[in-house]
């Protein structure tokens, strides 16, 4: 009898270690991007904050959200909100080069909104911001400025096609409900 309580006891002290052990949730925070102007755009600099990211292209169909997305974020940058435009390559629709793109976006739509360098947004070589959000809600995008929506909290709060306008009324709704969040 003693050894099967000494046993159940070994159970349960490694049960506690395996708990314990386990490692934290990870949220959007624990993610940084290379910055289009060069050195690091660490995601948890907005820790708090509500955070709409694009992945963007300067010769895509929806190019044109970019206005849209700047306007967004200066309406509710005060409120809480930070639009993070993520270019990528991924489907052959934006230029070979950081300085381009950030020429493009600035001269051609004023955007103001912190900007990740090209990125890969999607497949085995997505950022991993892109990988934890294919584990996380099997998602991935599949098209240029498809965008998620993140909580004050950190975590997945919505994810949006290209056709969903950002001043589209789903967008509009999840990012009222998102402000409106404490953490």
């Amino acid at each position: 009898m003693a050894e099967v309580e000494r046993r159940a006891l070994l159970l349960g002290v490694a049960a506690i270690t395996t708990v314990a052990a386990a490692p934290p949730e990870q949220t959007a925070w624990d993610f940084s991007f290379e910055a289009i102007e060069g050195g690091p755009l660490p995601l948890t600099q907005f820790r708090g904050r509500v955070l709409l990211v694009t992945n963007t292209a300067s010769f895509c169909g929806y190019t044109y959200q970019y206005k849209a997305l700047e306007a967004l974020h200066a309406s509710y940058e005060a409120n809480g909100l930070t639009v993070v435009g993520v270019p990528s390559q991924d489907f052959n629709q934006e230029s070979d080069s950081n300085g381009k793109v950030h020429t493009f976006c600035e001269a051609t739509f004023g955007v103001r909104f912190p900007m990740a360098g090209l990125t890969h947004v999607r497949g085995p070589g997505a950022h991993p911001f892109y990988a934890w959000v294919r584990a996380e809600k099997d998602w991935e995008p599949s098209w240029n400025f498809n965008k998620i929506l993140i909580g004050r909290d950190g975590r997945i709060a919505g994810l949006f096609p290209a056709t969903e306008e950002p001043d589209g009324p789903k967008l509009r709704a999840a990012l009222s409900r998102a402000l409106a969040a404490t953490v």
